[in-house]
């Protein structure tokens, strides 16, 4: 697959993860308890993982239905309380799928980006759509924030770690947007948009050999606002059908990551472009306990 086609399947795919014009309101699914208390909560928690079998329903219920600032509190409620650590002690009596939800939920953003970007280059092998996800849909604030917390959690900086494990004009991309430098302008150039789409087309499908040079200026440096409106006319111009399938970890990753943030917004446009809430695919494809948490933090469809 092309350099191009990577971060454009990035920026534009079927999961939600596109640009989006910037709007005034709140779009995340999940909202702070009215009537919270860390710590019942807390209390609530220990009771559930010390339960024969564990009471998932009870983790489901305090974890998903709480902010993460809320989730942060309940944290050091339980370890004010229990002596131990909240995580730890969940990692200890859930598995598979529904733990890794549990465990993201209980990270603030900047350290699930962190846990995330450390995954996606460790070991063998590196996950570049993972990188691309996050730098490329990331704010400026949310890059910088997450740029120190990989340091304190890692004691790495980001940027070397990707000169490691990323190279050629990938590489260039991830660390030019590292810089948080990127325009957050809201207004639309209309007639410019039009004409970055075409360079985009002729530079990345329409010639022998891509213009690279062109692709990393657009899209590192160009607002959400503006990649949005650069895309519907891109759509235009070429034939290929872009977008990912999806997996337990990337459902995760976009549900935990934007609960908070625009999920609702993600959960209107699945619907309208598939005929069918986000809710029904979930039912579908997933079960269990990891299938209740993420229905329970999608909300009513």
């Amino acid at each position: 697959m092309s350099f191009f086609k990577q971060l454009f399947e990035q920026q534009n795919n079927d999961n939600g993860f596109k640009p989006a014009p910037s709007v005034t309101g709140y779009f995340g699914t999940v909202k702070p308890d009215p009537n919270f208390n860390a710590q019942n909560d807390a209390a609530k928690l220990k009771k559930a993982i010390e339960t024969k079998g564990v009471d998932e329903a009870t983790i489901v219920e305090v974890i998903a239905k709480r902010s993460n600032a809320q989730r942060q509190q309940i944290k050091a409620a339980y370890q004010q309380s229990a002596g131990k650590a909240l995580a730890a002690d969940l990692k200890k009596a859930l598995k598979s799928d529904f733990e890794e939800v549990v465990l993201a939920l209980l990270m603030t953003p900047p350290e699930y980006d962190a846990f995330e970007m450390k995954r996606a280059m460790k070991g063998i092998g590196t996950n570049e759509a993972v990188l691309n996800e996050i730098l490329g849909t990331r704010s400026n604030k949310e890059i910088t924030a997450l740029k120190n917390t990989y340091k304190e959690v890692y004691g790495e900086l980001l940027e070397e770690n990707i000169k490691s494990d990323v190279k050629g004009d990938l590489e260039t991309t991830l660390l030019t947007l590292c810089k948080a430098t990127r325009s957050e302008d809201s207004n639309i150039d209309d007639a410019a948009a039009k004409s970055e789409a075409k360079a985009l087309f002729e530079a990345g499908e329409n010639r022998i050999g891509t213009v690279c040079s062109v692709l990393i200026d657009i899209l590192t440096n160009r607002s959400e606002a503006q990649l949005y409106k650069i895309f519907q006319y891109y759509g235009q111009l070429s034939k290929d059908s872009l977008g990912l399938g999806t997996n337990t970890d990337t459902l995760t990753r976009i549900i935990v990551s934007r609960s908070e943030i625009d999920l609702l917004k993600i959960l209107q446009e699945y619907k309208r472009m598939y005929g069918k809430s986000l809710q029904e695919d979930i039912l579908k494809e997933t079960s269990g306990d990891y299938e209740k948490i993420m229905m329970t933090l999608c909300g009513t469809p």
